[in-house]
């Protein structure tokens, strides 16, 4: 388990991390959210020991990193793809780590055939693709078969079959009762692999729930209809206690039932619809709702493009979704 209690990080009068309080629990994937800046990667550094905090303290396994014994057979990490040596090749780099925590040398193969490495175990990472980076980087968080693992961005540079892999792993490791801690800008692959969520925004904490909780509570379900005959649909609606929407392009939205009903009452009063579509939402749509006011770069979109959550009135995908990312997403 990992527990942070009121973990604070000032750089003179900047707050990178504002009072940081929630655990990080086993045999779930805990997707760690923020927009770029948020304070993720700050956090990340005081779990491992990399930067001490102003104020507060963090725990693993209920005591701070640098009193564990050996490290890696406690809390495996994935901070930065590339910092492997570039000229010692994967295998002894490998082996370094291993050495170094008294982890046995038949290891190094193992993991190296786990993360699809095996064939290149003896090559110098210099020559090794983002992918393949990456996976070293893996690599190296399971060497010590820890506990807790901790992963910033795993799917970067990983190809659809990598990322598929990535995914099972995260969600194997949790279901074996490890603790699971992922951060990432990419919403739809946090939809699939993580149980809980932890959002943070300037460096503050948003959320720290489920993640079809988080959803229900911060994203728009709705039923898009459209019929010849709108006025008399609304009529219809209004006359059951609801209320729809009318779009630009024509379209009805309702909110509060459930497409079976509309698509009933609409039947009643002899409607014909040329549409009747439950529309979910989405972690994106929630996540970008509940972190607006978070977001510190904003892009602007021309108003023709609509509204939405992607207009100028809100955060463009760059903004709050990770089309890039900071110095310290």
């Amino acid at each position: 388990m990992i527990e942070l209690a009121g973990l604070t990080k000032r750089y003179g009068a900047t707050t990178a991390v504002d009072g940081l309080t929630f655990a990080v629990r086993p045999g779930l994937v805990t997707g760690f959210l923020g927009p770029n800046g948020a304070g993720k990667s700050t956090t990340m550094r005081m779990i491992l020991g990399l930067d001490r905090p102003t104020s507060g303290e963090v725990l693993v396994d209920g005591r701070p990193y640098a009193r564990l014994p050996d490290p890696l057979t406690t809390i495996g990490a994935l901070l930065e793809a590339r910092a492997a040596h570039p000229g010692r090749p994967a295998h002894h780099h490998l082996l370094c780590l291993a050495q170094s925590n008294g982890i046995p040398r038949r290891r190094v193969g193992e993991v190296l055939e786990l993360v699809g490495l095996s064939g290149v175990g003896r090559k110098r990472p210099r020559g090794f693709s983002l992918g393949m980076g990456q996976r070293l980087g893996i690599a190296s968080a399971l060497l010590g078969d820890p506990r807790i693992l901790m992963f910033d961005e795993p799917v970067n540079g990983l190809d659809p079959e990598g990322i598929h892999w990535i995914r099972n792993l995260m969600r194997s490791l949790a279901a074996e009762g490890r603790t699971v801690f992922v951060s990432s800008h990419l919403m739809s692959e946090m939809a699939q692999t993580a149980d809980h969520l932890v959002v943070i925004g300037r460096g503050r904490l948003l959320a720290d729930t489920g993640m079809a909780r988080f959803i229900e509570e911060n994203a728009r379900t709705f039923v898009r209809v459209r019929t010849p005959e709108p006025e008399r649909l609304l009529g219809a609606l209004a006359g059951a206690g609801l209320t729809g929407e009318r779009r630009p392009d024509g379209g009805i939205e309702v909110e509060g039932a459930p497409a079976a009903r509309i698509g009933e009452l609409a039947a009643a009063h002899g409607l014909v619809l040329h549409e009747l579509s439950p529309r979910q939402a989405s972690l994106e749509e929630a996540f970008m709702r509940l972190t607006r006011e978070s977001v510190e770069f904003q892009a602007e979109f021309p108003a023709a493009s609509g509204s939405g959550p992607g207009s100028a009135s809100g955060p463009g995908p760059g903004a709050g979704s990770g089309a890039g990312r900071g110095a310290d997403g």
